[in-house]
């Protein structure tokens, strides 16, 4: 594989990858006003590409650009030693752009139209690996007929950005040309400079006063200002030459060895920039306008930053303002539900002790508060009721609740809509100070991200709950407790069976005087204290797995700060997307600088 070939694959290679991953960057994009803006430089930044392509194989695209009467056709004229295009002086005498090339290279290669231009082959030995376009004036805004509307500056506009090489002609007089200045920025990214002094047998050399103003555009740029004497390459495309323009014309077009000023440029055209060098050329142009378009991307971007940072802290700070609320709300009504956290609790313990007196007691305890919570859920009315009752039963119950009472305005998944809606007006308030689209995050869907968000904080809730159930009642259900209260109950159920064996068997039969056996007030007393001996026992074992809730619950509590998560979740979305992407755009701005340097 030859130098050159090699060389075009490697231009090919990184214009396909910058594109593809800018095309990536901008799909990925949210709904963002600067993102809008830089989705549209990038779009323009891949039609360049596709114009590049189209040129990857056609000799160098070197163009003029300069000031009326400054030399720009005189300096096409001598650098292919012909009279190929008119010069004049005092007024714009090239009105439409003159593309001069080999016959064997038409304007549509180089992917310009042929209607737009004047295109004027030849077949001199100064085109092998050169195409010359002679552009129009960009400090006139004459047309070039009465009957067209298209000004010299728009066909020039046209033009620029499918030239390779800008040779920036000036003179003593012209070189602060407002015009000239403004044109040469914009067209500049994506092309290589070389300034060229036109009237050295008239003019005063002042190349010491373009250096400080070009040095200082230049580092703009990243780039470095080079001279005639100086080797240029990708990183350093700026240089000045000084040109008795008038002798190099005469001395061109009568065949006449050149003098050294214009040998210097005539060497830079035809050999540093012809071959290998034009491709690494055009990738270092490339490259310099996909830096240019990036660095005016974050232009747009870096401004709006603050403003979607200031959105992401109002989202944080009304989330853990609701949640605080939410949390609040939810111990409160856990602490006051007494009776819930004593069937719960109860429940586990009897299935932990198995078959026994007294979990039999606790069953039955436990089937009569059944039916009492089950009365209590069909009136549920928070989301702590829910939670208690059980995780996914709960949460249903609570969504068909919601669904029921949504139109009569009532509380937004356990949020107090009131304080939901004082949120949304916040966070409103950033969301357009950011640029974002007016069209999203608005009260409709931060009320079902509300009610979506509550549906599964209930059943967070509940599995939390489930867990400290579990370790209360294994706090509180160990052997030594087990036997203290399986004792207590089997003394009680002793000494009323002891009570009746005494009595039918020794007292009736055997003692004297016999004593007569008990009637139905003896066991309806018996069964009175012993019922009343259960509650009591029940009354000690309730208290002690309460003891201690309503720390537990504090301590849940505080692991609940983030239940307002799923609230302004499109919003937060949206902020992180934003972020993403002005991440990634310094991401892709590095690679770029990184390839420059390699180029250089």
């Amino acid at each position: 594989m030859s130098h050159d070939e090699l060389a075009r694959l490697e231009l090919l290679a990184a214009v396909d990858r910058l594109v593809d991953r800018m095309d990536g960057w901008v799909d990925r994009a949210p709904h963002w006003a600067p993102a809008e803006a830089c989705r549209a430089l990038v779009r323009r930044l891949a039609e360049r590409a596709a114009a590049l392509r189209m040129r990857v194989d056609a000799p160098l695209v070197v163009a003029t650009l300069g000031g009326t009467g400054s030399g720009k056709s005189s300096l096409v004229n001598a650098v292919v030693g012909a009279e190929v295009t008119e010069a004049g002086r005092s007024r714009p005498t090239t009105l439409r752009p003159v593309v001069i090339s080999r016959p064997d290279v038409t304007p549509e290669t180089l992917g310009i139209e042929r209607a737009s231009v004047d295109w004027r082959p030849r077949d001199l030995l100064a085109l092998r690996d050169l195409v010359l376009i002679d552009c129009p004036d960009p400090d006139t805004t004459e047309a070039s007929d009465a009957s067209v509307a298209t000004t010299n500056l728009a066909r020039l506009r046209a033009i620029l950005p499918k030239c390779d090489v800008l040779l920036v002609t000036s003179t003593q007089q012209k070189y602060r040309s407002a015009r000239v200045a403004d044109e040469l920025t914009a067209a500049a990214p994506g092309a290589r400079l070389v300034f060229v002094q036109t009237h050295a047998d008239t003019d005063d050399d002042i190349r010491d006063d373009w250096r400080p103003m070009l040095e200082k555009w230049s580092m703009e740029r990243g780039d470095r200002v080079g001279t005639e004497n100086s080797p240029s390459d990708a990183r350093a495309p700026i240089s000045i030459f000084f040109v008795d323009l008038p002798r190099a014309l005469a001395d061109s077009l009568a065949g006449r060895p050149p003098q050294p000023e214009f040998t210097g440029l005539m060497d830079l055209l035809t050999h540093q920039m012809a071959g290998a060098a034009s491709h690494r050329i055009r990738r270092a142009n490339f490259l310099e306008l996909t830096a240019e378009t990036l660095q005016t991307c974050r232009r747009k971007i870096e401004p709006a930053m603050p403003a979607v940072w200031e959105l992401q802290n109002a989202v944080d700070e009304q989330r853990g303002r609701l949640a605080a609320q939410q949390a609040g709300r939810m111990q409160a009504e856990l602490t006051a539900n007494r009776r819930l956290w004593e069937n719960r609790l109860l429940a586990r313990a009897a299935a932990r002790w198995g078959l026994s007196p007294f979990s039999l007691v606790l069953r039955v305890y436990q089937g009569l508060g059944g039916l009492v919570s089950g009365a209590l859920l069909y009136r549920a009315r928070t989301p702590a009721q829910m939670a208690l009752w059980g995780a996914m039963e709960g949460a249903r119950t609570w969504r068909a609740r919601q669904q029921r009472h949504a139109a009569v305005g009532v509380d937004l998944g356990g949020f107090d809509s009131v304080e939901l809606r004082k949120a949304v007006v916040i966070v409103e308030g950033h969301w357009k100070d950011a640029g974002f689209d007016p069209a999203m995050g608005q009260w409709s869907t931060v009320a079902s991200e509300a009610e979506a968000s509550a549906a599964g904080f209930i059943g967070r809730v509940a599995g939390d709950l489930d867990a400290l159930v579990a370790r209360l009642a294994q706090r509180h259900t160990g052997w030594f407790t087990r036997f203290f209260y399986e004792s207590l109950l089997l003394a009680m159920f002793g000494f009323v069976l002891y009570r009746l064996g005494r009595n039918f068997f020794y007292d009736s039969w055997l003692a004297r005087p016999l004593q007569p056996m008990y009637g139905l007030e003896f066991y309806a007393s018996a069964g009175f204290w012993l019922i009343l001996w259960c509650l009591t026992l029940l009354w000690m074992f309730c208290r002690r797995l309460r003891r201690g809730l309503g720390t537990e619950i504090a301590h849940l509590a505080t692991g609940w700060q983030d239940a307002a998560s799923g609230v302004f979740l499109q919003v937060e979305n949206e902020a992180r997307a934003a972020e993403r992407f002005f991440v990634e755009l310094d991401a892709i701005r590095e690679e770029v600088e990184s390839l420059r340097r390699q180029i250089a």
